[in-house]
C-alpha cells in the first residue's frame, strides 16, 4: 500500500507544525520510519525546543536576522537542531556568554548543550567570577570576545566614577583592547594620564580598571607630568625615508 505524502504537505500547510503522532495519523501508517521517508522527500524542520517534538516543511519557517523562527512557543532554527544552534550563538557572542544570557536568546535550557560542546572541544569556557562563560574555540574571536567580556566587568567594577557616567560598555571595552596593544611604557603613562583625571583615589580606580598596580599607575603619573618620559624610537634603525644626497651644481 502507498502513502501519498502530499497529505502531509496539506496538514503542514494547514497548521505549520505537527508532531510524528499527528503525521502517521495524517498519513494512516504507524510505521516512523515511513513518515521520515515523506518528511525528508518533502524537507523538513525539527523543532529545538520541546525535545524536537515538533515537525514543520522547509518553506514554512521565516527566520529571523537571527536564524530563529517560533509558532505558537515551538523554536526552530536555520542550525537545524539545538547543540548547532547552541555553538553558533556562542561563536557569534560579542563578548561569549553565558548559560542564562543563551537561555534568554534561545528561549530554552542550554546547559547540556554548552556542557556537551565544550567536551568535545567545539567551544571554549572559562570560570570568571563563580560562573561560567563560553567562547569560540577560533582564537582571534575567542580573544576578541574574552577582552569585549573583561572590557563589561571593567565597567562594573568602576561603580559611580566619572568614567562609568561618560563612557559606554562599548567604548569601555575598546579602551581595553587598546591598552593591551601598547607596550609597558606606553601602558604606564595612559594609566597616569586617566588617574590624573580622577584626582583624589584616581591611581586605585585606574589601577582596579587595567588590573595594574597602583604604584605603577602612580609611577606612570609622576613620570608623564615630571617630564621623566623616555622618548622611544618608533621606525625600526633603518626604517622610513632614505636621506636624499646632495647634488653638487656643475
Amino acid at each position: 500500500m502507498g502513502f501519498d505524502q502530499n497529505v502531509i504537505r496539506s496538514l503542514l500547510q494547514k497548521q505549520k507544525i505537527a508532531t510524528l503522532a499527528e503525521l502517521k495519523g495524517s498519513l494512516g501508517s504507524s510505521a516512523t520510519m515511513t513518515v521520515f521517508r515523506k518528511l525528508k522527500a518533502l524537507g523538513y524542520f525539527t523543532s529545538y525546543s520541546h525535545r524536537g517534538k515538533y515537525y514543520t516543511l522547509a518553506d514554512i519557517p521565516r527566520f529571523d536576522e537571527r536564524g530563529l523562527w517560533s509558532y505558537e512557543a515551538v523554536w526552530f532554527s536555520r542550525d537545524r537542531n539545538l547543540l548547532a544552534t547552541t555553538q553558533r550563538f556562542v561563536e557569534k557572542a560579542e563578548a561569549g556568554c553565558t548559560a542564562g544570557e543563551l537561555q534568554e536568546q534561545l528561549n530554552v535550557e542550554v546547559k547540556e548543550p554548552l556542557l556537551q560542546l565544550y567536551r568535545r572541544k567545539r567551544i571554549d569556557r572559562d570560570d570568571l567570577g563563580g560562573r561560567y562563560v563560553y567562547f569560540s574555540r577560533d582564537p582571534g574571536i575567542g580573544r576578541e570576545q574574552r577582552l569585549q567580556r573583561e572590557g563589561r566587568g571593567a565597567v562594573l567594577e568602576m561603580g559611580d566614577s566619572t568614567m562609568q557616567a561618560e563612557l559606554s560598555p562599548e567604548l569601555k571595552a575598546a579602551i581595553i583592547l587598546f591598552f593591551s596593544m601598547l607596550d609597558e611604557q606606553q601602558r604606564r603613562l595612559y594609566a597616569g594620564l586617566e588617574a590624573h583625571k580622577f584626582g583624589h583615589g584616581g591611581d586605585r580606580r585606574i589601577a582596579e580598571f587595567f588590573r595594574l598596580d597602583v604604584h605603577t599607575v602612580a609611577r606612570g603619573r609622576r613620570e608623564l607630568f615630571g617630564e621623566q618620559v623616555q622618548r622611544q624610537r618608533v621606525r625600526k634603525k633603518g626604517g622610513g625615508r632614505k636621506p636624499a644626497e646632495k647634488k653638487r651644481r656643475k
